[in-house]
């Protein structure tokens, strides 16, 4: 992958560690900063490349981290009084939040200290805030949250947006989903030609609404631009499957989708360890197959899938899940990193632009325009 370096990181920046610097909100989630740093210690053991800028109560963060050997020397504490908590209003954030970790997580990357932050606080705060302090990418109507799903792809997950940032799409915003979608696939999960997919409640073509049809048009004019196969319309039963890369759709089913998944997850697990405590054969069954348990485990713990990513932005944001543990903020930290070191945000900016020339070129899109160039 191409390489690009931390946008010259100030003054304050770490001294020690490696070159790509990302920007974490210490205080944001469930299990606190105790498990924020932890991750960061897991991140920095397995990368050097790593520096980090670290945000919130200063006391309370140099006594963490000062008990993870060499950690210190690669980051770089910013004090921040506040914190958002998790059933704070987005609007009273914006309005009175500027002492808070998170806020100094977003600003280390406006000032391009930093490359990505990283937060698991609570998400509409952390979109408002990055909308505000980062604004737009030019072009872009509606910013999106990138997530990724296990699936029967050749890498293992397929990306779906919007997962919640904006409940709407019209078919222009669909098309550069589309567009931020491939780019993120490229870039983050290494797929050379990624196969986009636009969700309906079916694969023929007279179905859905009129800003569907309207995408599905689009989309398929914007392939030669992309750089990607579009496969048409895909169902739900298609989000974990091995036929696309990307999975096209509005914040509204997209984050419906997403919690209707992580909740059959949850519960097939559940029924899954009651069944094998049934009775002795039953425990005795799982223990003949705990080596395939555990794999099975590995291959679908949501912890390894942990980050979701805000694409539109004048920067990158990466959301880690509010009960993330060492293991799946660590996660989140490795997929920042990935976007740093592929230069993914300057490719983003030319994606998004081009999805508003192919806008501009297919004036007939949805009414039966001309046919893509190949």
């Amino acid at each position: 992958m191409v390489t690009t370096d931390a946008q010259s990181p100030g003054p304050r920046a770490p001294v020690a560690g490696g070159s790509v610097v990302i920007s974490v909100d210490a205080m944001g989630g469930d299990r606190g900063p105790t498990a924020v740093i932890a991750g960061i210690a897991e991140s920095a053991e397995k990368n050097p490349e790593i520096s980090f800028i670290v945000h919130g109560d200063e006391e309370l963060l140099r006594r963490l981290i000062s008990k993870r050997r060499g950690l210190a020397e690669r980051c770089d504490i910013r004090h921040a009084e506040g914190v958002v908590k998790m059933g704070d209003k987005p609007s009273q954030v914006v309005r009175k939040g500027e002492d808070t970790s998170m806020w100094s997580a977003i600003e280390s990357v406006r000032q391009g200290e930093a490359t990505v932050a990283v937060s698991c606080g609570n998400t509409g705060a952390l979109m408002a805030l990055s909308m505000i302090r980062l604004r737009k990418l030019p072009g872009v109507n509606r910013p999106a949250i990138a997530c990724l799903w296990p699936s029967k792809s050749p890498q293992g997950f397929n990306i779906m947006l919007d997962a919640g940032a904006d409940i709407r799409a019209e078919a222009a915003d669909l098309l550069q989903y589309a567009m931020m979608g491939a780019s993120y696939a490229r870039n983050g999960l290494g797929v050379a030609r990624p196969r986009v997919g636009l969700l309906n409640v079916g694969t023929e073509e007279h179905k859905g609404r009129p800003e569907l049809k309207e995408a599905h048009e689009l989309i398929g004019h914007a392939t030669a631009a992309g750089d990607f196969d579009y496969v048409g319309f895909v169902e739900g039963g298609d989000l974990p499957s091995g036929r696309v890369d990307v999975i096209v759709t509005d914040g509204f089913t997209g984050n419906v989708a997403l919690k209707t998944g992580e909740g059959t997850a949850k519960l097939v697990g559940e029924l899954l360890r009651e069944a094998f405590a049934n009775s002795f054969m039953s425990k005795f069954a799982a223990l003949l197959a705990m080596t395939s348990l555990k794999r099975l485990q590995k291959r679908i713990d949501p912890r390894r899938v942990n980050g979701g990513v805000f694409l539109g932005l004048n920067g990158t944001v990466v959301k880690s899940h509010g009960s993330a543990d060492a293991t799946g903020i660590s996660a989140a930290i490795k997929l920042a990193f990935q976007l740093a070191k592929s230069g993914f945000q300057e490719r983003l900016a030319a994606r998004v632009a081009q999805s508003m020339a192919v806008v501009a070129e297919t004036p007939e899109a949805g009414t039966g325009g001309e046919e893509a160039a190949s």
